[in-house]
């Protein structure tokens, strides 16, 4: 039976580069690159500056660049700038948003 992993990023971590990860990745971290994931979830202290490629992103966090998901969550302590491209969105009251979105079937 396969098992899903998760990778986690504190906020002691600081990365300048792509990230590639299979299957989920936990973000309460400084990203300076894309990130491509099945399941991406960024916590409040996360700051991402670069692109999100996955079939779920779950955003709390500061996020500069594009987010391209099937599902997209933002969270209530999100500050996002940027396009966001998905089959579904939903928004918490109190997020900061600078964003176009687009919905595609």
């Amino acid at each position: 039976m396969a098992e899903n992993k998760t990778s986690t990023l504190l906020s002691d971590v600081s990365i300048e580069g792509d990230i590639v990860e299979k299957d989920k990745i936990i973000i309460d971290a400084k990203i300076n690159g894309d990130i491509k994931s099945d399941e991406v979830e960024t916590h409040s202290n996360s700051n991402i500056k670069g692109n999100i490629k996955s079939k779920q992103a779950s955003l709390g966090g500061k996020v500069k660049g594009n987010v391209n998901a099937e599902q997209i969550n933002i969270k209530k302590t999100a500050d996002i700038d940027g396009v966001l491209n998905q089959k579904t969105l939903s928004i918490e009251e109190g997020a900061t948003l600078k964003i176009k979105t687009q919905t595609y079937k």
